[in-house]
């Protein structure tokens, strides 16, 4: 064999062997993934670590502090971070209703780093399950219900409860509340526009939502005021707080009821007779003798009056 011919025959089996050591080496990388990927990470217990947890860091929008989340996890002593099953972590803090998502994160050598978005509670409700004791329960913008876990009491007392609602329950949770984004559009709006008058509030009733389109409240002082749903919010809070501030200055006496689903001509119910249309529409004008935009007209002097 010629020079040039060693040469080509030991090039070629020298690519033979490079083939071979590539095809070899990319099987042992695909077996190495497939073992991960199939939950066998004691397969790289020699390149990671073995060291045990020592810390586990909770990042919140929301109430729930370090002391839930450990009891939560409830993660096996001396575990590694590779040793554990994010997504059965992951599992048992969406249990918990309150959590709208949770992402869990390796921070090697040795933290888990758990980020949690958590529902905030517009509204309360007092449900019973099965023979249990009646309790309360809170409601979320989204019509979720949930245990609140954390919140501040006094807050939770400041809540709205709510009424007009049949709760349903489905695999162990309740089905979401149809309605409730409209209901919680209404209870900001009053809560940062009319503090004052929300502060009073005490009973939202959605009985009349989806037939009507009205949103029922009861407060301390009125036994009903009903909102509509095709209307702006703030101009029916401003009209409610013009109607009350004149029944209170020119009759001392609040109305039983104010619908202010129908537009300026707010129907405005009183418990005692002697109170006539004119009485309050001349109460409702200004100083100056310019009538107000609203014009109160009583549908009728009995208590629980069907408007």
């Amino acid at each position: 064999m010629s020079a040039e011919g060693r040469r080509r025959f030991a090039w070629n089996g020298f690519k033979t062997v490079m083939v071979a050591a590539i095809l070899v080496g990319l099987g042992w990388g695909g077996y190495q993934i497939s073992s991960t990927l199939r939950g066998r990470p004691k397969t790289f217990s020699g390149a990671a670590p073995a060291t045990p947890v020592a810390e586990v860091v909770l990042i919140t929008d929301g109430v729930l502090d370090q002391e839930w989340l450990v009891q939560t996890l409830a993660m096996p002593r001396n575990a590694t971070l590779m040793e554990l099953d994010l997504y059965r972590l992951r599992s048992k803090l969406m249990a918990t209703r309150q959590v709208r998502s949770a992402t869990l994160t390796r921070n090697f050598p040795a933290t888990l780093t758990v980020s949690l978005s958590e529902l905030s509670p517009v509204a309360r409700i007092m449900a019973q399950i099965g023979r249990e004791t009646p309790r309360m329960f809170l409601v979320a913008r989204e019509g979720i219900v949930f245990d609140g876990i954390g919140f501040d009491p006094k807050m939770i007392s400041s809540l709205p409860w709510l009424d007009g609602v049949r709760l349903v329950r489905k695999d162990d949770d309740f089905i979401p509340i149809a309605g409730m984004e409209t209901v919680a559009d209404l209870l900001a709006k009053a809560k940062m526009e009319a503090e004052h008058l929300y502060e009073s509030w005490q009973v939202v009733s959605l009985a009349r939502l989806q037939s009507d389109g009205e949103i029922e409240v009861r407060d301390r002082s009125v036994a009903k005021i009903f909102f509509g749903t095709n209307e702006d919010f703030f101009r029916q809070l401003a009209r409610l707080d013009l109607l009350i501030d004149t029944a209170r200055r020119q009759t001392e006496k609040s109305p039983s009821v104010i619908n202010l689903s129908i537009g300026a001509q707010v129907p405005v119910t009183f418990d005692d007779p002697a109170l006539t249309p004119m009485a309050l529409q001349a109460a409702a004008s200004n100083p100056n003798g310019r009538h107000s935009p609203v014009t109160s007209v009583p549908l009728n002097h009995q208590r629980k009056t069907k408007l």
